[in-house]
């Protein structure tokens, strides 16, 4: 890779100064850029070309270290190795700091420190200042004599005397290069000095001093152009890695040669993001400029890139003027360290300042701008911002601060931010009481994140309540935290004492608990049974108590209407609770109220509403990064397409929501996408996988809720998908126990009757398969097409053939109805059978073949499996006779024609359609001849099997 780009001009001015030293005009070139720019490298290139010349090299490089070090630079000059013999010894001679210490002035106390010598302060950004007084006699007699040892050398062998950073001088040896200077013309001596473009004045002073000389020159380097950077990109990563990389690689630069080469050099290393070495790079920079400036932009990056100087000086205290610090954010812009609104350039740019930063240091940093931000009256999540990065909040008001940011937040929703303030509101809150109420919210934020994190917070929260640390509304929340992850005992325990507590004459208090007591004998149905909340007076039962939670309030409403079996009657409740659910995010009881109003959705008939709900309500958790949300509405999602007859999209949702919660995470609530995959898998034929799932421990405390219950339904269908009929009737008769254990029986949580019937039909008993279809047929909630649907499809089944096509008929309606596909299947695959068994092939064969389109499209391999044996029998060509190309789709036909072909699909003849739609048979034949038109086939059974209209009974 070349080292120089655009430095030619300025290559060729020091030949053309390097020349005229060689003609005995000794010449001072004072090259001067910013940090960065390739002063140092333009210095390298132009010695090596000046050493080929037969030219004697001497360099000598200033620190910022070694600034109080007297005549270090002229010492280090004098002993540079290549002067001439007979001129060496006594340049070093002339050269040594011993000679300043001359015993005729320790009358007038001078020393050996530059500013004894010459009472020279220095500002605190690192630069030499301004002499206060004239030099010491001792001073200027050493400047002579080196000056004087230095042009002898020079006389016999041509010098190039090289001093880098003169800004960070000894001010003796400042002292020394001022008189060399002066006596420079008619010698062999080309003086070439670096500094950066700095904005401090006595800089500029020193600058303007040498420059005021006529053999003294300036040569002023600028970051490269865009062009020239492109160029350096292009030249070290090849032209193909350049077009892709190089304009990002330039914008992070800025035209900085040094950082550039940084970047680049990092890609060719790592193929990934080139900002590991760009840190380093920018440092190295920064401290070459000096502490003051590596000062500011340290609290630059901890206040924020859009601090104004005002407070980038404030929290410096004294050490920087607000004009101080706008000099300096200019020239590290005009370096390009800087973008164009005086902001570091990238993230890494800013950490790599901060980590440099001793730890201590870091800290009390952040704590004086916390305590500037404070006192200017900043925002609470600005204080609060620095004082998570101290770790520490000692002020009395930084609780308060810490409280009121984690707030915001979570309105916000970065929970994250609110749970890095409430730890160390925690830590540092004096008052028992105020750590516990911290903890506690501290636990409803963790539980957010991570149920599981917030797991360790239970005990200590259990004796706060015990010690009354917390009120009502806190521990309830805390019995569902509990309840959650199975620690039923404690929970309980929790509740008999807040009944104990409870005061009957408090609306509120009482409201609140009978609030729980109603959603605990729902979902935790197991725990709830004989326990009673005190009765109110008579004077206060119709008092409205304002300050119960209104989502709690929600979810108690909601179950106690699925406890006494009137989801139906609750369906604008529960869709006013999904409508309102995005105002409610901050309340603990929220998701519990919004899965409790998809379940009367679901268990309404209403799978179709409750997927659009649960889908959107996904959405929204996901669009705000809550784990916890997102996985319960991915699990509620996923029962709801499992309703409509979608496992794969059922498995794909569970699984998601396995995902954003671990199965630990979940707690008992694992039962739920845990059981929803089961019988997902089990109907798209995955049955390997979906007994591996069973295999998952899971605790007692999970058989008392309805997670349990869902799990232990989702257990038999897999055994009965396994043809394992036994073990499947066992569950679903322990279902049926439990649920008229719990009182629930009439709920209708689970179809336990139906499953149990086909199990029984499995095993050959008909009898009882009959027995408990009849049940199920006479329970409240019979007449909901998901329900009524699969019974009159087993009663079929249970009973004599020459009833099991009508029951099938309407079985058929009922199933469109519900939108269940995968009972749909099955409907349609024993009407099939019922049709071949009276000899009509050919409605057997359209009813058929409709199964086996559904049964495809959902991935129902097995039915779809079962289907092609039964194809076979009716001598089906194969699956292939089950697509039909449609030129115009049937997206062009109108409703009339749409409604006669879905019947002549399921086999109907001219005259029975005619009938069913109330019109004549020429309209039938008129409407299925343009229906063939528009599909582009020829004959009824050539008509695609997805053609589905409502086939309700119209008389």
């Amino acid at each position: 890779m070349p080292s120089l780009l655009e430095r030619d001009a300025h290559i060729d001015r020091l030949d053309h100064l390097l020349a005229e030293c060689l003609g005995r005009a000794g010449r001072v070139a004072l090259v001067d850029g910013p940090l960065g720019s390739g002063k140092s490298e333009l210095l390298r290139v132009f010695a090596a070309r000046a050493a080929e010349r037969g030219v004697l090299v001497v360099g000598a490089g200033c620190s910022a270290q070694e600034r109080d070090l007297p005549f270090g630079i002229a010492d280090r000059i004098a002993r540079s190795p290549g002067w001439p013999a007979g001129h060496a010894e006594r340049l070093a001679a002339l050269a040594d700091p011993a000679v300043l210490a001359d015993p005729a002035d320790s009358a007038g106390g001078t020393a050996l420190d530059g500013t004894a010598l010459t009472g020279t302060a220095f500002n605190n950004t690192g630069a030499a200042g301004d002499p206060a007084g004239p030099p010491s006699p001792a001073l200027l007699r050493a400047c002579r004599d080196l000056t004087t040892a230095l042009l002898a050398a020079a006389a016999d062998t041509p010098v190039l005397l090289c001093v880098e950073d003169i800004g960070h001088a000894d001010e003796a040896s400042l002292h020394f290069l001022r008189h060399l200077v002066r006596h420079l013309p008619q010698s062999r001596v080309l003086l070439v000095l670096t500094d950066g473009s700095t904005p401090w004045p006595a800089r500029r002073r020193l600058h303007a001093e040498l420059l005021r000389h006529p053999h003294a020159h300036r040569l002023a380097l600028a970051p490269l152009s865009r062009a020239g950077a492109l160029r350096l990109v292009t030249e070290g990563l090849g032209e193909e890695d350049a077009r892709h990389r190089g304009p990002g690689l330039v914008d992070v630069a800025g035209g900085n040669p040094l950082l550039l080469h940084a970047l680049v050099d990092e890609h060719l290393d790592r193929a990934d993001e080139p900002e590991p070495r760009y840190g380093p790079a920018l440092l190295s920079c920064l401290h070459r400029a000096g502490p003051g400036v590596l000062r500011v932009v340290q609290a630059q990056a901890v206040l924020g890139e859009e601090a104004p100087a005002e407070d980038v000086a404030r929290l410096l205290g004294e050490r920087e003027s607000a004009d101080a610090v706008a000099r300096i954010r200019a020239t590290l812009t005009a370096a390009g360290l800087l973008d164009g609104e005086g902001r570091l350039r990238t993230a890494a740019a800013r950490a790599a300042v901060l980590e440099d930063l001793a730890p201590h240091e870091r800290t009390e940093l952040r704590l004086r701008a916390a305590q500037l931000a404070h006192e200017t009256g900043s925002p609470a999540a600005e204080v609060a911002r620095h004082l998570v990065e101290a770790g520490r909040a000692p002020a009395p008001w930084a609780v308060a601060a810490l409280t009121e940011a984690a707030e915001h937040a979570l309105l916000d929703h970065r929970h994250r931010t609110a749970v890095a303030c409430l730890r160390l509101a925690h830590k540092e809150a004096a008052e028992e009481s105020d750590r516990a109420v911290l903890r506690h919210r501290l636990a409803q934020a963790e539980w957010q994140l991570n149920p599981s994190a917030a797991a360790r917070h239970l005990v200590p929260l259990t004796a706060a309540v015990r010690a009354g640390h917390l009120g009502l509304a806190e521990a309830l929340v805390l019995v569902r935290y509990l309840l959650w992850h199975g620690r039923s005992e404690e929970a309980l325990a929790v509740l008999d004492l807040l009944r104990a507590r409870t005061r009957p004459a408090s609306p509120a208090e009482t409201g609140a608990l009978r609030d729980v007591e109603t959603w605990l004998a729902y979902t935790h149905p197991g725990l709830a049974r004989g326990r009673r909340v005190p009765a109110l007076p008579a004077d206060l039962r119709h008092t409205v108590a304002p300050d119960v939670d209104p989502q709690l309030r929600a979810a108690a409403a909601l179950a106690g209407a699925l406890t006494r079996g009137r989801a139906a009657e609750a369906v604008d409740r529960a869709q006013q609770v999904l409508h309102d659910a995005h105002l409610h995010g901050r309340t603990p009881w929220a998701e519990e109220a919004a899965l409790l109003a998809l379940r009367v959705l679901l268990e309404a008939g209403r799978a179709d509403t409750a997927a659009v709900w649960s889908q959107r309500l996904l959405g929204t958790a996901a669009r705000r990064e809550i784990p916890t949300a997102t996985a319960l509405y991915s699990a509620a999602h996923a029962e709801a397409a499992l309703r409509l007859g979608e496992p794969t999209r059922a498995a794909e949702h569970s699984r998601a929501a396995l995902t954003h919660l671990s199965p630990t995470a979940w707690g008992i609530a694992v039962g739920l996408p845990l059981g929803t995959l089961i019988v997902a898998e089990s109907r798209t034929g995955e049955h390997r996988s979906a007994a591996k799932h069973l295999t998952h421990a899971v605790g007692e405390a999970m058989f008392q809720s309805l997670y349990g219950l869902h799990y232990l339904f989702a257990r038999g269908e897999h055994y009965l998908a396994t043809r394992h009929g036994h073990a499947a009737l066992a569950d679903f008769l322990s279902c049926g126990e439990l649920l008229r254990t719990w009182g629930l029986d009439g709920a209708g949580v689970v179809p336990w009757r139906t499953q149990a019937a086909d199990a029984w039909l499995r095993l050959d008993n008909r009898d009882r398969a009959w027995r408990l279809i009849h049940e199920q047929l006479s329970r409240a909630d019979a007449d909901l097409p998901h329900n009524r649907g699969p019974a009159l499809r087993l009663l079929a089944a249970a009973g004599p053939a020459g009833r099991r096509g009508p029951l099938l008929t309407e079985a058929v309606d009922l199933t469109e109805a519900s939108g269940d596909r995968y009972e749909q299947v099955r409907v349609l695959t024993d009407l099939s059978r019922v049709h071949q068994g009276a000899g009509n092939k050919r409605r057997a064969r359209l009813l058929l073949r409709q199964a086996l389109h559904m049964a495809n499209m959902c991935a129902l391999r097995p039915l779809a499996q079962e289907l092609l044996s039964v194809s076979a029998d009716l001598g089906e060509s194969g699956p292939a006779a089950d697509e039909v190309r449609e030129p115009g789709g049937a997206g062009t036909l109108t409703e009339s024609e749409r409604r006669v072909a879905s019947l002549a699909v399921l086999g109907y003849t001219n005259r029975e359609i005619a009938g069913r739609l109330y019109v004549t048979a020429s309209t039938v034949e008129q409407h299925l001849t343009r229906v063939y038109r528009k599909l582009g086939v020829r004959r009824r059974k050539d008509l695609p099997a997805d053609l589905r209209a409502s086939l309700r009974k119209t008389g």
